[in-house]
């Protein structure tokens, strides 16, 4: 049950943010649960290893570079799923940061660990 619910939480977060910036687009809230399908499945499988990579420049970065990285998994969303479009990598940086902003309120409110 939990897993569903952060599922929707996340699709939220990605429909709301492509509702608040003109700089991402969704079709629909259809797509809004693919791409947050597609992201949980990028980020269960290529961001551990990208992290691990990538590790002297976050720590000098003082975590910082996790910024670029989550922008580059939302970015690499973006191929796999139709409906959903970004101006450009930048885009995906905030686009990130916003998704995650409200992921994590969402989360908070609803009691999702």
């Amino acid at each position: 049950m939990k897993l569903i619910l952060s599922w929707l939480i996340n699709a939220v977060a990605v429909y709301a943010t492509a509702y608040f910036l003109d700089i991402i687009y969704i079709e629909s809230f259809t797509s809004a649960l693919i791409v947050a399908l597609v992201l949980g499945l990028i980020n269960a499988i290529i961001k551990p290893i990208l992290v691990f990579f990538s590790m002297p420049f976050i720590v000098v970065t003082l975590g910082l570079f996790l910024l670029i990285i989550n922008g580059a998994m939302l970015y690499l969303a973006s191929y796999f799923v139709s409906g959903f479009a970004l101006t450009g990598f930048w885009a995906a940086v905030l686009g990130s940061i916003i998704i995650s902003l409200i992921s994590w309120l969402l989360s908070a409110i609803f009691g999702v660990k």
